[in-house]
């Protein structure tokens, strides 16, 4: 298959859905890996782009393949891939500390964590979240547990937050 046919293939998964997420990540991640000398530099941010949002809605095994599959570019990888930490953040809201968990997952200080866990919309968290690479389920976690109302209805506000931000 030549490059722009490849590219052409890429684009079709991307345009199926969630579904085929993880078959259209590893195909991105192989191509890039591998980038063909007939492909134009700026296909290749393009392709980057597409696998950076892939990655953040696939599954942790698929995850884990990409994460081997690009081992042997380590600035790729950390930048493109979700951090590899989030199961001591969901640790951290977990034990009741979703301010350290904000603080470890995005990078912002102690304080700002606190603004943005106060923030009852969810969409300064959710946009935090984002920009540091922070994946659904991890932002649903600390979402979730700190929420100390226990209101329903804004719970849900704050977890369609993160599907707003563009990625």
């Amino acid at each position: 298959m030549t490059a722009p046919e490849r590219l052409t293939h890429l684009l079709e998964l991307a345009n199926k859905g969630p579904a085929l997420r993880a078959a259209l990540a590893e195909e991105v991640a192989e191509m890039l890996m591998a980038w063909p000398a007939d492909c134009p530099h700026d296909m290749r941010l393009a392709c980057e782009a597409l696998l950076a949002q892939a990655a953040r809605e696939v599954a942790p095994p698929v995850l884990d393949r990409l994460r081997h599959r690009l081992a042997a570019d380590p600035g790729l990888r950390a930048r493109l891939l979700p951090k590899e930490r989030s199961r001591e953040w969901v640790a951290l809201a977990r034990d009741g500390n979703a301010v350290a968990a904000l603080v470890e997952a995005t990078g912002v200080s102690q304080d700002r964590a606190a603004e943005l866990l106060a923030d009852r919309t969810g969409r300064a968290l959710a946009d935090a979240c984002r920009n540091a690479g922070v994946g659904r389920a991890e932002f649903s976690t600390i979402a979730l547990l700190s929420n100390r109302t226990r209101d329903l209805a804004g719970a849900y506000a704050r977890l369609d937050a993160y599907d707003g931000v563009p990625a």
